[in-house]
């Protein structure tokens, strides 16, 4: 049994972020954007981190590399976690940074880039 002294920080912040694009990474998700949401005052949390795979089975296989290695790396578990029976879009809530991995079609349909326009936006790399 850990003691209070040895147990581990849950992740927060720019360290939450990046290791969530990297899981995306991991499992070749696609158009992976950062919409910084801080600066608006009716955002719904501080970060969105959306991206796309090409497949149901990739869309739950990227959720869940995300919910593990966040489990696992960072001590923390999502406040929810919903759509993975259809894996058209699955959204994780870490608080302060909302997942969202979408299907090709379903991201398209809602558009949330768009429904937040303001926000400021960080692209990453497909790998």
């Amino acid at each position: 049994m850990n003691s209070p002294q040895t147990q581990q920080q849950e992740i927060t912040g720019e360290a939450l972020n990046a290791l969530i694009i990297d899981s995306i990474q991991d499992i070749k998700g696609h158009n992976i954007i950062k919409l910084d949401l801080r600066h608006l005052d009716d955002a719904p949390t501080d970060f969105f981190i959306i991206c796309t795979g090409d497949s149901n089975t990739q869309v739950k296989a990227i959720a869940d590399n995300v919910y593990l290695r966040i489990k696992k790396e960072g001590y923390s578990l999502p406040s929810h976690f919903e759509g993975q029976q259809n894996a058209l879009w699955i959204l994780l809530d870490y608080f302060s940074t909302v997942v969202h991995v979408f299907y090709k079609e379903t991201r398209e349909f809602y558009q949330l880039e768009d429904l937040w326009g303001d926000a400021i936006f960080t692209e990453y790399d497909n790998i």
